[in-house]
């Protein structure tokens, strides 16, 4: 199943441990049934030339949003870990259910041949469960990134606002013109 988030706000992630496509393969490999993950081009990717899979920054073009963007979406979204404005992508492999009305083969704890027989009611297909549960992993995933986001910057933004960042020796910031300090 294919996943598409658009309009992601740029800077959600860590460049290490909490990399946003690491915390979404997380949460999306803690689902039942799924048994892969790719973000992208994904194993595609890993037979590209470093030239043809790189993502070049262009510039956007679009007056008040971000001032770049990428000419190309190889990469789903995420660079370094980090989310740069475009959409995010991503696919997830979902196994065949193993719990099926056909007598199967196993073992007892103890070690002694048996059959399993299911009995009741069991969903033939995961299939038609997985795209809500996909969908609320993600918003789970991407609502914390921007928490997480908000918290770094001290208050509601999630994108840094460039008109508020002043040099650290800008006379006007520190002469009290609270307007003009650049946020923390």
């Amino acid at each position: 199943l294919t996943t598409l988030c658009t309009g992601v706000p740029p800077a959600l992630g860590e460049p290490c441990f909490d990399r946003l496509e690491a915390k979404l393969a997380h949460a999306m490999l803690s689902l039942p049934a799924t048994k892969g993950f790719e973000i992208g081009t994904g194993f595609r990717g890993t037979t590209m030339r470093g030239s043809a899979h790189n993502d070049p920054f262009v510039s956007n073009g679009t007056p008040g949003g971000p001032n770049l963007t990428t000419r190309t979406n190889n990469a789903g979204g995420t660079l370094g870990g980090i989310s740069v404005g475009t959409p995010i992508e991503f696919r997830v492999a979902l196994k065949a259910v193993s719990t099926i009305g056909q007598a199967q083969s196993t073992s007892t704890f103890s070690g002694e041949d048996t059959v399993l027989e299911a009995k009741g009611r069991h969903d033939p297909c995961v299939l038609p469960r997985a795209p809500p549960l996909l969908e609320g992993m993600t918003a789970l995933v991407l609502t914390d990134a921007v928490m997480l986001q908000r918290t770094r910057l001290g208050g509601s933004n999630t994108v840094v606002d460039q008109a508020l960042v002043v040099p650290a020796g800008d006379a006007q910031a520190e002469n009290g013109h609270p307007e003009k300090r650049a946020r923390r």
